[in-house]
């Protein structure tokens, strides 16, 4: 009988990828290759099935913020598991932790103009409701016509049909087409690869924002229900754009009647080194999309933040047109919620995102200090908070990526050396919790450098 067996650390390393479909991974690669099997984590380190401990300067999937720690959120999950482990809030059913969620997590992104919450299981699913409530809202306000979506290359949105085909991101798109039609892209502001040629970041985001004009004109403003994009581009590469860029962005889709969907999943509760992405680059959204941090990972929970404009539309409706015809058996899970109290209450408590502009800067001073050491190196980014990336190259002059299997190399040589890290195609992508400590960050730049000399 299965659970008579002995699942001891033999059986778990054998039957890994025979009965367990990795995400984002080729099924035959899964099988002939053994993953890290994370089996503790405790602080800012994760501990394997030999008994390696390293430091996780992935931080989970850009979500553990408050570490693997965090007493307060794993006693109030416990706790709401022993109170109310389920309810669902549709139509007349409510619970209380989910009510006092809503308060908290609007109070939370109120300097970035939102005033209501639609809860969601996880970031997919809050960029589906953004799309989703786009649409209507015209609809509420006469408008029907307005049903396309722009969104910048390279811009990740999730896996659903709607945020795949938001995508930038060939890699989520080819194998799943055709894709949700009315969904139009334009180069983002990516200084080191772009069709402009364009080095200059400032001059970059002018050329950026042409180019949405252009797109607009050439679509008629008045089919357009939304623009989406991630105040700090996050698993295309980790791509900050100018200062300048979302601030413009914000304007001409105020002047031609578009809202402006910001996907804080990564960048929302202080990744950036501010609360939130768009609080980073001084402009209010007129939706968020928000998941990840919310529970620090304890729990799969999300959010759409709704600004005042769109809830006035909606409540004031008399026509029927504003009834919400989406939602999820998890909206307003009562776990969750109360996990995430807890995690909003620890991450105001320790000011994670003083510290996660702390470490940052070191971490990106030390990457750059590496970069002119090592020539595979092409292209460094980060310097807003705890989010940066390696670009890794055969030929700096060429800018051609290097091979996906010395990647996996750095991968490896880095674990070896003390840190878990990422890699993506040609890219190593840091973003440890927001609690990490200074020796932390010299831990993990130790463990860069043995990377980047195993593949040197």
């Amino acid at each position: 009988m299965p659970g008579s067996q002995n699942f001891d650390d033999n059986f778990l390393r054998e039957m890994n990828a025979r009965q367990l479909w990795h995400p984002m991974a080729h099924p035959a690669e899964s099988r002939a290759n053994l993953p890290v099997i994370l089996t503790s984590g405790q602080g800012v380190r994760v501990t394997d099935i030999d008994g390696n401990e390293v430091v996780d300067a992935v931080g989970g999937l850009w979500n553990v913020n408050l570490g693997y720690s965090s007493e307060p959120v794993k006693q109030a999950i416990a706790d709401q598991l022993a109170a109310l482990p389920y309810a669902n809030i549709f139509r007349g059913v409510s619970n209380d932790k989910i009510i006092r969620l809503a308060h908290e997590t609007v109070d939370f992104f109120a300097p970035d103009g939102m005033a209501r919450a639609f809860f969601t299981s996880g970031g997919s699913d809050s960029v589906e409701t953004a799309l989703r409530l786009a649409r209507q809202y015209h609809k509420v306000n006469g408008a029907p016509s307005r049903t396309k979506f722009l969104s910048l290359k390279k811009g990740y949105h999730g896996t659903h049909f709607g945020g795949a085909s938001v995508n930038g991101n060939a890699n989520f798109r080819t194998q799943y087409e055709p894709l949700m039609a009315g969904c139009f892209h334009i180069p983002a502001p990516y200084s080191y690869r772009n069709p402009f040629n364009e080095t200059d970041p400032a001059a970059l985001a002018a050329s950026c924002i042409a180019a949405l004009e252009d797109e607009i004109r050439f679509q008629g403003a008045s089919t357009i229900a939304a623009f989406i994009m991630e105040p700090v581009l996050g698993a295309g590469g980790v791509i900050p754009p100018h200062h300048s860029f979302m601030p413009m962005v914000r304007e001409v889709c105020d002047r031609h009647g578009i809202l402006l969907i910001a996907d804080e999943v990564i960048t929302g509760f202080g990744r950036t080194g501010a609360w939130s992405g768009s609080r980073l680059w001084g402009v209010k959204p007129d939706m968020m999309c928000i998941a990840k941090a919310i529970t620090s990972g304890y729990f799969p929970l999300g959010a759409t933040m709704i600004n005042e404009r769109i809830a006035d539309a909606f409540e004031a409706d008399s026509s029927g047109t504003a009834a919400i015809g989406h939602g999820y058996t998890y909206s307003g899970h009562p776990v969750g919620a109360a996990a995430a109290l807890a995690a909003l209450a620890e991450t105001r408590r320790l000011d994670v995102v003083s510290n996660a502009a702390a470490r940052g800067t070191q971490l990106f001073d030390g990457m750059l200090s590496l970069a002119a050491h090592y020539p595979v190196v092409g292209d460094v980014r980060g310097g807003h908070g705890l989010m940066a990336a390696f670009e890794l190259v055969r030929d700096r002059e060429a800018k051609t990526p290097i091979d996906g299997k010395l990647a996996v190399k750095m991968q490896k040589s880095a674990y070896a050396a003390g840190a878990l890290i990422r890699v993506s195609g040609p890219n190593v992508i840091l973003s440890p919790s927001l609690i990490i400590e200074e020796a932390d960050i010299d831990i993990i730049l130790g463990a860069l450098e043995a990377g980047l000399k195993a593949i040197s």
